[in-house]
């Protein structure tokens, strides 16, 4: 396809047709703030922190909305440009919290890194600030929209990756705010706590109540693994402190769920820290179960297996298999079923 040439800060870039600004100039390294724009969602420019200057055009542009064009010129960092931007986060702050040594998102919050980037220490409007209560009773997500910048990136994803649309704009103005119908609880509405809302939130306004008070972002290692859970092979980052999980987020990179996940896979790992997992096999003895080492379970269930073979025939024998194991684990157990116990009494919890 042909390509379409602009410059941007002096720099020639063939884009591609159909790109915005913003695009063609991240496919060259080139920075330009966003607070409302996320790769994973279909652009909006509420935020207008991506401002640019384009030649030719009456006002700045915002970068994630506006279509490269053949012989564009864009400068991004002008004095005109970096005084928007300023103006921009300057109103964003003057009803933002300022209380980041104490919010669990210190470190990984995206409006703290553009106050910082553009020296922004406090507002020249200081004004009436919202005091938005945080009074949601579900067990999952800890909304403080007291941080919210109306960016709109939570009510995207619920309604573009998950198309459950259990949240919105309310309201206008100063009185705007993003809620449920009828501004109620996250569990009274729609919502499936499938956890991309606080994934892609910039700022501390959605935050994962599991992590609460238990380490900053800088503090965790991140291991990227399979979800535990069903056959599908979504990807997930473990965030994990003192060899502890607190918390699971997107893998954006993740082919069969390029970072989407559902309740269990973000919210649901908390079995492997519960004090009621077994760690070790149990064997019942006189009515009651005991602990055992692994060779002497193993001999039992096969001592068990070898009896009702025995006693039934192999047809009294089935085997279930997991969507949560391997396919080479469920082959191993059809294998076994088939060729050790002689019985075709195979089925996977996948269909049932």
């Amino acid at each position: 396809m042909t390509k379409v040439n602009i410059t941007i800060d002096g720099q020639k870039i063939a884009a591609r047709p159909g790109s915005t600004v913003l695009e063609a100039a991240q496919e060259v390294g080139i920075d330009i703030p966003t607070l409302c724009y996320h790769p994973a969602l279909p652009p909006e420019g509420a935020c207008r922190v991506c401002l640019v200057e384009i030649e030719r055009q009456r006002t700045l542009q915002p970068a994630c909305t506006f279509p490269a064009t053949e012989g564009m010129v864009v400068h991004t960092c002008s004095e005109k440009v970096v005084e928007a931007r300023k103006f921009v986060l300057e109103l964003l702050l003057s009803d933002h919290p300022l209380d980041c040594m104490t919010c669990e998102m210190n470190g990984n919050c995206e409006l703290q890194d553009l106050a910082y980037e553009y020296g922004i220490k406090e507002t020249r409007f200081p004004g009436e600030q919202h005091t938005y209560l945080v009074d949601d009773p579900n067990p999952f997500i800890e909304r403080d929209y007291n941080k919210c910048i109306l960016c709109r990136r939570c009510v995207r994803a619920c309604s573009y990756m998950n198309g459950v649309e259990a949240i919105g704009v309310m309201h206008r103005g100063f009185q705007a705010k993003i809620g449920t119908a009828f501004d109620g609880y996250l569990e009274d509405s729609p919502c499936e706590f499938c956890g991309m809302c606080v994934a892609v939130c910039p700022t501390g306004a959605l935050t994962p109540k599991q992590r609460k008070g238990k380490g900053r972002e800088w503090e965790f290692k991140k291991v990227t693994t399979l979800c535990s859970y069903c056959g599908v092979g979504c990807q997930i980052d473990l965030n994990i402190k003192d060899g502890r999980i607190i918390q699971a987020t997107s893998h954006w990179d993740g082919p069969a769920n390029h970072g989407w996940t559902c309740v269990k896979g973000r919210f649901g790992w908390d079995y492997v820290h519960h004090p009621d997992r077994l760690t070790k096999p149990l064997i019942k003895k006189d009515g009651a179960f005991v602990e055992a080492t692994w060779d002497e379970a193993l001999d039992l269930v096969a001592s068990k297996f070898r009896e009702v073979k025995e006693k039934d025939g192999a047809d009294a024998f089935g085997a279930l298999s997991s969507a949560k194991c391997t396919n080479e684990e469920n082959y191993v157990m059809q294998k076994f079923a088939r060729a050790v116990m002689g019985t075709n009494n195979v089925d996977h919890c996948a269909r049932l």
